[in-house]
């Protein structure tokens, strides 16, 4: 990895935004990068505004806080743009030059003036389902955060899956324990399943499956975004 990456996820309370950057981060420290992640909202109850921010590079990463000028933006939930359901506005607003947008969207939500200033900057957008393929894989909407980290980690390649499988034995083993809201949408992932195996697979065959269709849409982009992959 040659320079740090910065994703900020933008959704609504519930979606588990913030155990997505978790995984992330903890799986950059498997790979040995370095990594930051931390949330930022103002009420915790569920279709709040809700962000996430995860900072990952080669060396050691000092800042925390707002991610003003991210590389890549992650868009949890239509209505973050639809009804503008962000703490940022337009949604995209700080992303740099050659970035990288990814929608949980079933339709198109940009408009033509969107496309024409993200065109502008080179910024590349990839629309999917997230919540259909939550629904059919991992046979739950809870499990539309682990799609979408199938699709960054898919276009970008700034984590592995072999690193994210230990991120997920470890983020949802006994050894952690997390607090508020968190916690609560923890339990209640835990309980959707019998048994925590089948947690654990279900949810890392919704990242694989997401990860390789983010993939194959890279491999036709794969010179608009070069900016953006590790």
């Amino acid at each position: 990895m040659k320079k740090r990456m910065n994703i900020r996820m933008s959704g609504l309370g519930g979606q588990g935004a913030v155990t997505a950057a978790h995984i992330m981060a903890m799986a950059a420290n498997k790979e040995g990068k370095y990594s930051i992640s931390n949330p930022f909202f103002g009420a915790e109850k569920r279709m709040a505004p809700a962000e996430s921010y995860v900072r990952i590079g080669p060396e050691r990463i000092y800042d925390r806080g707002e991610l003003v000028f991210p590389d890549v933006i992650m868009v949890f939930h239509p209505q973050v743009i639809t009804m503008q359901k962000s703490y940022t506005a337009p949604f995209y607003s700080g992303i740099k030059e050659k970035g990288l947008i990814i929608i949980n969207t079933s339709a198109d939500l940009l408009h033509e003036e969107d496309y024409e200033r993200l065109g502008k900057l080179g910024v590349s957008v990839y629309n999917f389902d997230a919540i259909s393929m939550a629904l059919e894989i991992g046979g739950t909407e809870l499990s539309t955060n682990m799609a979408m980290i199938g699709a960054v980690a898919g276009i970008t390649k700034v984590v592995s899956l072999d690193a994210l499988d230990k991120a997920l034995q470890e983020r949802f083993g006994k050894r952690y324990v997390a607090s508020g809201g968190t916690a609560t949408l923890d339990e209640a992932i835990k309980k959707k399943y019998a048994k925590k195996e089948m947690l654990l697979k279900k949810n890392m065959d919704t990242i694989l499956k997401s990860y390789e269709i983010a993939g194959a849409w890279a491999a036709e982009h794969k010179q608009e975004l070069e900016a953006v992959a590790v």
